[in-house]
């Protein structure tokens, strides 16, 4: 029974990975940010690879000067017991002189070795950096591209699709219209009022001088 549901899992993931990559291919954005979360995590392995290089670079460094004094000093030993007839302490000290100068040899093969690999990491670390920054530019160049297509797509729409275009201006005609009835139905109820008033006083005037 697990094994079925696993398998249904499975599907089910398999199917959606299938639709977000369908879905990525058609926004380049989107997969160029995925590509940019990959470069940065390449370049901070890289930066930390730098950072551990450096550290040993300074340890054999450091040991390779310890080993050298430690050869310098045993061989010192070694004359001034060879002086002294000290044949025991001479054989001591002048195999301990031998043992690290071997190991100061090995020490400075390994030092310059780590330079070399230490210089090599920093060149691939700035070329890293550097395509970061040129996809992180490109991000910027395809986003406003994407702007500006978005923005044209709105105004088209708005200028020369019919259904978009003339809704909001044909509401403003039917507003205009409406307005310009109501200004006609105000100005002929006022000009019919006046007209009815004066009329009244001629009336009453042509009365009044009929009487007289």
């Amino acid at each position: 029974m697990a094994s079925v549901f696993e398998r249904m899992k499975n599907v089910i993931l398999a199917d959606i990975h299938e639709i977000l990559d369908e879905k990525e291919k058609k926004n380049p954005i989107a997969m160029l940010n995925q590509y940019l979360r990959e470069c940065e995590k390449e370049t901070e392995k890289v930066r930390k690879l730098v950072e551990r290089q450096y550290l040993l670079k300074d340890e054999f460094t450091r040991e390779y000067h310890h080993a050298l004094e430690m050869a310098e000093k045993r061989k010192k030993q070694s004359e001034i017991a060879e002086r002294a007839g000290e044949a025991e302490l001479f054989e001591f000290a002048q195999s301990e002189h031998m043992q690290y100068a071997e190991r100061a040899a090995r020490l400075k093969e390994a030092k310059e070795k780590a330079e070399e690999q230490l210089v090599q990491l920093e060149r691939k670390y700035e070329e890293l950096k550097h395509k970061l920054k040129d996809m992180q530019l490109k991000r910027m160049e395809l986003m406003g591209r994407e702007n500006i297509a978005r923005a044209q797509y709105r105004m088209n729409k708005w200028l020369e699709d019919p259904a978009y275009s003339e809704t909001p201006f044909r509401r403003f005609a039917e507003i205009e219209r409406y307005l310009e009835r109501l200004e006609y139905q105000v100005n002929s109820d006022y000009f019919r009022h006046t007209i009815d008033a004066k009329i009244a006083q001629l009336e009453k005037r042509l009365k009044n001088e009929e009487s007289h």
